[in-house]
C-alpha cells in the first residue's frame, strides 16, 4: 500500500491502515440487442422469422418473465416484495438475510425504473421500423448469497434488451477470504477493526489485475440463472445471447484504525475546522448519534455487525462524476473514499478488463486527497519565504513579477488555487478564472488568470501537468496555505482590534483561539508602547 502524508503524520495514534475496493457496480449488456439490425437478426435466431416481431409479443415476453419468476418463487419459498419509489432496497433486504451457510437467491424485489425498450412499427409494404425508447418498466432485484462474494444484487429489466446490473461489495469478498484462511476478523458495520494488516494483504489481491477473472466469474455464475425467466437455456443458446460487462461505478476506500475513539474525534474535528475554508468545502453533514467514543480500546468479538450510533460527520468534494469523501465510521475508523459515479470520468476505459486501471486511478486520487488535507491543516513557511515572494523571477529570457500578498486579487487567486488542488486531473486556466469569478463575482478573464498563474508558477507553487493543465505542488500548497492563514487568521484579527477597548463584561465561554488572540493583542500593545508607536 502506497503511504500518504496524513497517515504517516498520525501513525503513532493508529493501530493500522488498509485499503479496499468497496462498492462495485457492473453493467451487463448484449451489444447485438442495442441496435435495430442486430435486434432483428437476434429475433430471427430466436423465433425463426420476423412474423412475430411486434409490440404485443415483446410485452408478452415481459409478462412471461413475471409469471415464471412468481411461480418459481412460490415453489421455492422465496419472498417477492414490491418496492415503492424512495424506499431503500438494501435496508429492506437486510430484514430477509438468511443463515450463514445459505447459498442462492433469498429475496426478489420488484421496482419500477427507466430502461431502454424497443418499439416496433409495421408498414403495409411489409417493412418494419424499430426504434429504441426509454420507458418506465418493472425491474427485478435478485438478492443472492454467493460463497465467495457474500451478499450481491443483480438488477435486470424484464423487457428486451434485458439490460442488467451486478452490484458487489469488496469488503464482503475480503471477509469471506479471511474466514477461509482461518483469520479472526472483527467487523463493525462495513469496516474491519482487527487483523487489519492481514486484511489489507487480502484486499490488495482484489485490487490486482488478475481479479478481473473473479468479477467475470461471479457475474456469469448468477446472471444467466436470473435471465432464464425470460429466456431459458435453450433460447439463450439458440439465439447466441451472451452478456458483456463494463464497470459503471466503483468506490475505493482507505481506512485508518485509531487506537482510541477520542483520538479519532479530536483529529477529525481538527481536520474539518482547519481545512474546510482552505479547500472551499461548503457543506458538512453531521448525523448525530447518542454514544460517546471511549478513550480506551474496546475488546472486539470475532464478528460484530451493528449499526453505527456515534456522531457521523461527512464532508465531500465533487468534481463532475467523481467524489472525494471523508467520514468517521464506527468507534475507531476514519474512512477516506474516492468514488467514481460514472467510470467514464476516470478516462481509462469502462470495460471490465480495465478494472485494475480504474482502481489505480482512484488510489492516486485518495492519496492526493490525504496529502492535501495534511498540507492544509499542518502548513509551514520556509525561512525567507516572505522575503522571496515579492522578488521577480525569470522564465527563459522574460522577467516575471513577484507575488504581493497584500494585493487582494492575488490573495483570492491563491485561495482559488488551494480549492482547485483536489481536482484529480489538475486544473486549466479557464478553471482558475471560473473559480475566482465564483468566489468574488469579479469580471476575471482567462488573460488575467494566465498572467497571475505565470507569477505563481515562477515561485514553484504550481507545476505543469501537460500543455493545458496544472497541478498545485506539495510545497506550494503548504506555503500558500500558511500565507493565507497568517494574513487572514493572525494579522488581520489581531491588528484590527488593537485600538479598540473591550466594553461590557467578558464572555463566560470563549474558545482557545479567542484566548490566543487576546494574549497576542496584550503583548503587542506592550511592544508598541516600548517602541513608541501609538496603536
Amino acid at each position: 500500500m502506497d503511504t500518504d502524508e496524513f497517515s504517516e503524520y498520525y501513525a503513532e495514534l493508529l493501530d493500522g491502515t488498509y485499503d479496499c475496493v468497496d462498492r462495485i457496480v457492473i453493467n451487463a449488456y448484449y451489444p447485438m440487442l442495442h441496435n435495430g439490425g442486430g435486434f432483428r437478426l437476434w429475433w430471427r435466431l430466436l423465433t425463426g422469422s420476423d412474423k412475430q416481431l411486434d409490440n404485443a409479443h415483446l410485452m408478452r415476453m415481459a409478462g412471461r418473465f413475471s409469471r415464471r419468476l412468481r411461480h418459481w418463487a412460490e415453489h421455492n419459498q422465496v419472498p417477492i416484495v414490491n418496492c415503492q419509489p424512495g424506499e431503500r432496497k438494501h435496508e429492506l433486504a437486510e430484514q430477509y438475510l438468511p443463515r450463514q451457510d445459505f447459498v442462492g437467491i433469498f429475496l426478489v424485489i420488484v421496482a419500477k425504473s427507466y430502461a431502454p425498450v424497443w418499439n416496433v412499427k409495421h408498414f403495409k409494404n411489409g417493412n418494419i421500423d424499430l426504434k429504441k425508447k426509454i420507458a418506465y418498466v418493472n425491474h427485478y432485484f435478485f438478492h443472492i448469497i454467493d460463497p465467495d462474494w457474500g451478499h450481491l444484487t443483480i438488477k435486470i429489466s424484464g423487457h428486451p434488451p434485458f439490460g442488467a446490473m451486478v452490484i458487489l461489495n469488496g469488503h464482503e469478498w475480503v471477509e469471506r477470504q479471511a474466514i477461509k484462511q482461518g483469520l479472526e476478523v472483527g467487523k463493525e458495520g462495513n469496516c474491519f477493526v482487527s487483523n487489519v494488516a492481514a486484511v489489507g494483504g487480502i484486499a490488495d489481491t482484489l485490487n490486482a489485475s488478475h481479479s478481473i477473472g473473479r468479477l467475470s466469474a461471479v457475474c456469469d455464475r448468477w446472471i444467466y440463472s436470473c435471465l432464464c425467466f425470460a429466456l431459458n437455456l435453450d433460447d439463450q443458446k439458440r439465439s447466441g445471447f451472451h452478456y458483456q460487462y463494463s464497470v459503471y461505478q466503483i468506490e475505493y476506500s482507505r481506512n485508518l484504525l485509531f487506537q482510541r475513539g477520542r483520538d479519532l474525534e479530536r483529529v477529525y474535528q481538527r481536520v474539518i475546522d482547519l481545512t474546510r475554508n482552505s479547500l472551499d468545502i461548503r457543506t458538512i453533514k453531521t448525523i448525530f448519534g447518542w454514544k460517546h467514543r471511549s478513550c480506551h480500546r474496546q475488546k472486539q468479538s470475532k464478528l460484530t455487525v451493528e449499526k453505527p450510533t456515534y456522531n457521523l460527520t461527512v464532508f465531500k468534494v465533487h468534481f463532475g462524476k467523481l467524489t472525494l469523501k471523508m467520514y468517521d465510521k464506527g468507534d475507531r475508523v476514519l474512512r477516506i473514499e474516492a468514488v467514481a459515479h460514472n467510470t467514464k470520468d476516470l478516462r481509462c476505459g469502462k470495460v471490465i478488463t480495465k478494472f485494475s486501471n480504474m482502481v489505480s486511478s482512484l488510489k492516486i486520487m485518495t492519496i492526493r486527497f490525504l496529502n492535501v488535507l495534511q498540507y492544509a491543516h499542518v502548513s509551514f513557511l520556509d525561512q525567507g519565504a516572505l522575503d522571496d515572494l515579492p522578488k521577480p523571477t525569470c522564465r527563459g529570457k522574460n522577467r516575471v513579477a513577484g507575488i504581493d500578498i497584500n494585493n487582494p486579487r492575488l490573495r483570492v487567486v491563491i485561495e482559488a488555487l488551494m480549492s482547485l488542488a483536489l481536482k484529480p486531473d489538475g486544473f486549466s486556466v479557464s478553471d482558475l478564472s471560473a473559480k475566482v469569478h465564483e468566489m468574488t463575482g469579479w469580471n476575471y478573464g482567462t488573460r488575467q488568470a494566465a498572467y497571475d498563474l505565470r507569477k505563481i508558477k515562477g515561485k514553484g507553487f504550481v507545476e505543469k501537468q501537460n500543455t493545458r493543465r496544472y497541478l498545485v505542488s506539495a510545497q506550494g500548497f503548504q506555503t500558500m496555505c500558511a500565507l493565507i492563514i497568517l494574513q487572514e487568521k493572525v494579522l488581520k484579527p489581531v491588528i484590527a482590534s488593537m485600538g479598540k477597548s473591550r466594553r461590557g463584561p467578558k464572555p463566560k465561554k470563549t474558545c482557545a483561539l479567542d484566548t490566543h488572540y487576546e494574549n497576542l493583542q496584550n503583548e503587542l500593545r506592550k511592544t508598541l508602547v516600548t517602541l513608541g508607536i501609538a496603536a
